[in-house]
C-alpha cells in the first residue's frame, strides 16, 4: 500500500495486486467483493457502482491511458454523524478499482477516522488472497 499526493492534494491510497495474487478474474467480481464488504459492515451503506471506462469510453474526446483495461468505483458511506456541513464534502467515499494488463490497482482517498481508514485498507489488501 503506497500514498501519494495527488495533485499535489489529495491523500491517495493506492495497492497493486499481480493477477497471479488473487483468486479475482475481473473488476467485476472485486467489485462484488468489496460490496459484499460493506454490506455487511455495521456502519457501512453501498450507495452505486460508477463504470468510469464506460463513461469515458463513451465521450467523443474521452482520453484512457491504453495500460488500464477497466476501471470502476465503488461509492458507499461510512456517515455515522453529522457534526458540521463541511463532512459533506468528505462524503461519500469512493474505493477505485481498476484492470491493467497484469494486475488489479485499488486507490482510495485517505478516510478521515483512522480506525475506518484501516477497514478500507484491510479490505483492499484482503484481494490478495493467495
Amino acid at each position: 500500500m503506497t500514498k501519494t499526493i495527488f495533485m499535489e492534494k489529495y491523500p491517495v491510497f493506492s495497492l497493486e495486486i499481480a493477477k497471479q495474487e488473487t483468486t479475482f478474474h475481473n473488476v467485476n467480481e472485486i467489485i462484488a467483493y468489496l460490496k459484499d464488504l460493506i454490506q455487511t459492515h455495521p456502519i457501512a451503506t453501498f450507495i452505486s457502482i460508477f463504470d468510469h471506462y464506460a463513461h469515458t469510453s463513451f465521450m467523443e474526446d474521452g482520453i484512457i491511458n491504453p495500460e488500464i483495461k477497466d476501471a470502476q468505483n465503488l461509492i458507499f458511506c461510512f456517515g455515522k454523524q453529522l457534526p458540521s456541513t463541511k463532512i459533506l464534502a468528505v462524503r461519500p467515499r469512493s474505493i477505485g478499482v481498476s484492470e491493467l494488463v497484469d494486475s488489479f490497482v485499488i486507490d482510495f482517498l485517505e478516510v478521515p477516522n483512522e480506525q475506518l481508514h484501516t477497514t478500507v485498507e484491510n479490505w483492499a489488501k484482503s484481494i490478495a488472497n493467495k
